[in-house]
């Protein structure tokens, strides 16, 4: 067998059954450039996920792609045993950014290596096991990761190296709370933080870690300034605060560089992954000084920080910050979310529209319902990549799509995407509409 079918057939008899992929018949994807892709078949898409928000830049960047053909050329590894300079440089660059004041910086190879750097980092400093997660949360597949991660779907084992209690996510469309007044569901957030220290907790808690807007958990967008509440509770007991900027980093929510920022506090730990490479296997923590140093015992790195991954991340952020790419997220990010909420009250399946910046999520429901519906959002799926479109899909329920294109995208591109969600939407539409009557 040849093309995608013989290559799935591959993939089923060597890789992991629990491996997920896309469409009911999966694609590879081979080349790149911009926004948009090429499959093994030869059939162009826009991109309109971006490798789970990876290609943070767009495909095939020449200035990334120079200076890791050019880092390859001399020197592909040392590890962390050596100076490494474009580590060096990159920390430096990082360290600048951050809303920290006097911060360190350390790099592993992914967003489930730094979470569990910063969990590993945040209980010896406080010597405690003790960890606060939020409901609904996604933080990686590696142990540590897991325990902190509060849906199910993504938890396969009920093993912990921690002692966790979950709190209020901030989800104003679903969950307990959501049928609060706007001026009462922050309130009620908080109280449920400090009820649940009080209650579930010995009181000398390690941390809180929370994503800005939760990513796999579908794009759930909580109020701006709850984690500044949250952290008046957190400060009273010496908590530390851990911000999840795998997804939200590097001005993808278009308002601020970090997705925290929104909030108008400053973490004592941020994580961070994915967009920085734009590909590369990149991940890591920037810190206050004094916990990024608080180990006391060694550690390295055999990978983290490498020249090449380094190299091309330094690249990539160079080439982010000089062509202003957080302006035109929040410009075509904008854009962008205003044509896809006119879809709300167009279309029975559409229940919310939401996010910020290039980080949209679109929750679909059972037709004429608020019942959420996985398979409108299967649909949805196939019928925009019939017509070019790659989307990616998330929500605890498996029924939000989840739109987070390169932030290079441009307003044509922003406009050629929204018009096929809006008729892949329509499609499914009908088709769940006709099955419900």
């Amino acid at each position: 067998m040849n093309g995608h079918a013989g290559l799935l057939a591959r993939h089923q008899a060597v890789l992991p059954s629990w491996l997920a992929l896309y469409y009911q018949q999966p694609i590879e994807l081979v080349s790149g450039k911009g926004c948009r892709v090429t499959d093994g078949e030869g059939r162009e898409y826009l991109d309109f996920f971006g490798g789970i928000l990876t290609t943070m830049t767009g495909h095939a960047v020449p200035e990334v792609v120079e200076a890791v053909r050019e880092q390859a050329g001399r020197m592909l590894h040392t590890s962390t045993l050596y100076l490494i300079a474009p580590m060096i440089e990159l920390a430096e660059e990082i360290a600048r950014l951050s809303p920290i004041d006097d911060a360190k910086v350390f790099f592993g190879t992914s967003g489930t290596d730094a979470v569990e750097t910063a969990l590993m980092l945040a209980s010896s400093y406080r010597t405690s096991n003790q960890v606060l997660a939020l409901r609904n949360s996604y933080h990686g597949r590696g142990f540590a990761a897991v325990s902190v991660t509060g849906n199910r779907r993504w938890s396969p084992t009920g093993f912990s190296p921690f002692n966790v209690s979950y709190v209020a996510n901030g989800d104003r469309l679903r969950g307990p709370l959501s049928r609060l007044p706007d001026d009462q569901f922050v309130d009620a957030c908080v109280d449920d933080l400090r009820s649940v220290i009080d209650t579930m907790t010995a009181g000398d808690v390690a941390c809180l870690i929370a994503e800005p807007i939760q990513g796999v958990g579908g794009f759930v967008t909580p109020p701006d300034g709850l984690y500044a509440r949250y952290r008046e509770v957190l400060d009273e007991s010496g908590i530390l605060f851990i911000a999840d900027e795998v997804q939200t980093g590097w001005g993808r929510t278009g308002d601020h560089f970090w997705g925290i920022e929104a909030h108008g506090v400053v973490p004592d730990l941020m994580t961070f992954a994915k967009g920085l490479g734009n590909g590369m296997s990149i991940g890591g923590v920037v810190g206050r000084r004094e916990i990024i140093d608080a180990l006391g015992a060694n550690s390295i790195s055999t990978f983290g920080g490498n020249p090449v991954s380094t190299a091309g991340a330094l690249a990539n952020l160079r080439y982010l910050l000089e062509n202003d790419l957080q302006a035109n997220a929040k410009t075509v990010g904008t854009l962008l979310r205003g044509r896809l909420a006119e879809l709300k009250g167009r279309y029975p399946i559409v229940f919310d529209v939401r996010g910020k910046g290039l980080m949209i999520g679109i929750e679909l429901v059972d037709p004429g319902t608020s019942r959420p519906s996985p398979a409108a959002a299967s649909v949805v799926l196939e019928e925009a990549r019939t017509r070019g479109l790659l989307l990616g899909k998330g929500g605890f329920y498996g029924n939000v799509l989840r739109i987070a294109p390169p932030l290079s995208l441009s307003a044509a591109e922003a406009g050629e995407g929204a018009d096929i969600v809006a008729t892949a939407i329509a499609a499914a539409d009908r088709q769940l509409s006709g099955a419900a009557s």
